[in-house]
């Protein structure tokens, strides 16, 4: 017998099932890791063909909140993160407002010497003492982004003695330094992570993560953090909002193509390849 009846009429039958079954996953009838009921026992779930069902299942393997796999079934995975590359929210500030728990463990903590990559970004010289910052940031209880920052001896005296565990880093800046982070400049790429990052993060040194290559500028231009940052690819996804070339390309294509055309061509844009989004924040 049917659990949900499915309602004729203008909205698609496999969508009502998607829906419900989206429904059923937010509200934790089956959480992470559960296998799904086979597509023949969804069918008598929803009275409806297997056709329906398999459709229903596509959407929501494609927005990532299921893995169908031959042999395995259908599991539940923890969808993507996303995270809006341009913003210069804090890490805790961006969770925060989509209702996750934001979490940060302290890896280590330490004054050394700027190399030469460190010295550049950060505008001193060659040697000058920084402090070496490497911190676990994580979002319910998952690893999401191993940082490795360094700043300024000079401009940060005794930051080391600040509690680098609960809040924001730059919201400390702020308030201890009046320093605020205005602007960020990172490069994406990319990288098989070594076997200790991995371990932290934990996922194998054999699957896929960014890394994050960033500068942070304060309010008068200079630039006051450098750091390195880890994102497991599989759990977090960029997002990247443009208003110059591209969009003005986009209205251009949206005044001569059938709007179903530049629709598809607008998420493309929008989506980018699979499993990319998380970028570094304080």
């Amino acid at each position: 017998m049917a659990r949900f009846r499915l309602e004729p009429g203008p909205i698609p039958l496999h969508h009502q099932v998607y829906v419900d079954l989206l429904a059923a996953l937010d509200t934790g009838e089956w959480g992470v890791g559960d296998r799904l009921p086979t597509e023949r026992e969804l069918a008598e779930r929803y009275g409806c063909s297997l056709i329906t069902v398999r459709r229903a299942l596509g959407d929501l393997a494609r927005e990532e909140r299921i893995e169908r796999t031959r042999g395995r079934g259908t599991v539940v995975v923890q969808p993507p993160i996303v995270r809006e590359l341009t913003s210069t929210l804090s890490f805790a500030q961006e969770m925060q407002l989509q209702g996750l728990e934001p979490g940060t463990a302290l890896i280590g903590a330490r004054i050394g010497p700027a190399d030469d990559r460190t010295a550049a970004a950060l505008q001193i010289g060659v040697g000058a003492p920084v402090h070496r910052l490497e911190r676990l940031r994580s979002a319910g209880g998952t690893p999401l982004l191993l940082e490795q920052v360094a700043l300024s001896v000079a401009r940060f005296p005794d930051l080391l003695a600040a509690d680098l565990e609960r809040g924001s880093l730059y919201d400390f800046l702020a308030d201890r330094y009046e320093c605020r982070i205005v602007r960020l400049r990172e490069t994406i790429e990319p990288v098989l992570p070594p076997a200790r990052e991995a371990r932290l993060l934990g996922q194998s040194h054999r699957q896929p993560a960014l890394l994050l290559v960033g500068t942070a500028f304060a309010e008068d231009g200079t630039p006051v953090e450098s750091s390195r940052t880890f994102v497991p690819g599989a759990r977090s996804r960029f997002l990247i909002e443009s208003t110059g070339r591209w969009a003005r390309g986009l209205r251009a294509m949206r005044g001569a193509a059938p709007d179903n055309q530049a629709d598809e061509f607008e998420s493309l844009l929008l989506a980018g390849p699979a499993g990319g989004h998380g970028r570094a924040g304080n």
